[in-house]
């Protein structure tokens, strides 16, 4: 997949590589191969054959080694690129407390460390205000999360920060005791929830609702300026259940959505049951990456994965306006036109504009890409034999911006 220049392209410190480096080949000191093998057996588990997949895979030495090398820099990457999508003036720090940020079902501390990074290359002088909990089902995982945080902090020198770890089972909340201990640093700037709820509640009558329960307890110790994350994997069955929740919270008024959503009506992704809504960010994979795709047959050279950044005080990404959408497709070329998918209060709509009827004023329009939030001055609708045609057009004369890149 090729990126245009309106893209970032995300990439990973040295230091956190190193870091990652260091904990993973002490945890399994395999070579290449053996590495390979499991993360083609973990791949296999995280999409293929869910219903497989053990809540402590990560317990096990070669899984573990496999997901710091492989998974842990991806997520790490995708948990950043929503770090940048925050609010400008995050965190609200104007009562001049600490930083509080709580990791769940954090596995090796992603959500923590990402955090860590982007604060020491963002705001470095404000580490020693940073307050970190993680909270996970697995004691070995919070070893690894243990063992990231002081490896980073020793080759970064950023040793003020501070990391609590919890044993916890998200699924006995809200009477388990990690919520109880998390408590005490209430209320938290960031909740971050990275690739845990796919594997929550899969036994329950109804999961959607499970899991509204538990992100209302998470919202009920967000602070009134704080941002709940929540990222999942770009699976048709693990986004649109993603969909489902964020119809949920909704409609019973729990939160509200900064991003990606333009709106706060019904999904329309969940109208067709093959749709689903998800976002490619470039990516600059790691060299220990790209010799793992090499010897899997992998290729990750970009991003893929669900979000919803959720808030309590009605705080959107951008303003929302009829004109203004989110791309939620790629752009397709076709024979003599280009072609996207757009959403917003409006609905899920196909917008397409001639090539012969380029103009200077539509000319951005090349440049769209999923997850870039656009603005369009005038979409018409042709109709012909008594029909409005399905898809909305951009005539010569119409303008097209791009008000925020992917």
């Amino acid at each position: 997949m090729a990126f245009n220049q309106c893209q970032a392209v995300a990439r990973l410190s040295p230091i956190l590589l190193t870091a990652i480096e260091q904990v993973a080949s002490s945890s399994d000191r395999g070579g290449i191969n053996r590495i390979a093998e499991a993360v083609a057996d973990l791949s296999r588990l995280f999409t293929k054959d869910r219903a497989s997949l053990r809540s402590d895979y990560l317990d096990h030495p070669r899984h573990a080694a496999a997901y710091l090398k492989y998974f842990l820099p991806v997520n790490l990457s995708k948990i950043q690129i929503l770090l940048d999508e925050m609010p400008q003036g995050w965190p609200d720090q104007a009562s001049g407390r600490s930083i509080r940020i709580l990791d769940v079902g954090s596995g090796p501390g992603g959500g923590a460390l990402a955090v860590l990074d982007w604060f020491h290359q963002h705001w470095p002088g404000r580490i020693k205000d940073l307050t970190v909990v993680a909270v996970d089902a697995s004691v070995e995982a919070l070893k690894h999360a243990r063992s990231l945080w002081e490896t980073y902090c020793r080759e970064s020198g950023a040793i003020d920060g501070s990391l609590s770890t919890y044993e916890g089972n998200l699924e006995r909340s809200p009477n388990g005791a990690w919520l109880s201990q998390v408590e005490q640093q209430a209320p938290y700037d960031l909740i971050i929830a990275a690739n845990c709820l796919n594997e929550l509640y899969p036994r329950n009558a109804d999961p959607v609702q499970a899991k509204v329960g538990l992100v209302t307890q998470l919202l009920a110790r967000l602070a009134p300026t704080g941002t709940l994350m929540i990222v999942e994997p770009a699976l048709r069955d693990t986004s649109r259940a993603l969909h489902q929740l964020r119809d949920r919270l909704i409609q019973e008024k729990r939160c509200t959505i900064y991003s990606p959503c333009l709106h706060g009506k019904s999904c329309p992704a969940l109208v067709n049951p093959f749709d689903w809504c998800h976002e490619e960010r470039g990516w600059e994979p790691p060299p220990g990456i790209q010799k793992i795709d090499e010897a899997v047959g992998f290729i990750k050279d970009a991003l893929k994965f669900s979000y919803l950044l959720l808030r309590k005080d009605g705080r959107t990404i951008v303003e929302r306006r009829p004109d203004v959408y989110r791309v939620v497709s790629e752009l397709r070329e076709l024979k003599g036109e280009k072609r996207a998918w757009l959403c917003n209060e409006l609905g899920r709509s196909e917008i397409g504009r001639q090539d012969r009827l380029r103009s200077d004023s539509n000319a951005p329009f090349d440049d769209w890409h999923r997850g870039a939030i656009v603005q369009i001055e005038r979409v018409v609708r042709k109709e012909r034999e008594g029909k409005v045609s399905a898809v909305g057009r951009i005539e010569r004369d119409g303008t097209v911006q791009i008000i925020r890149p992917a």
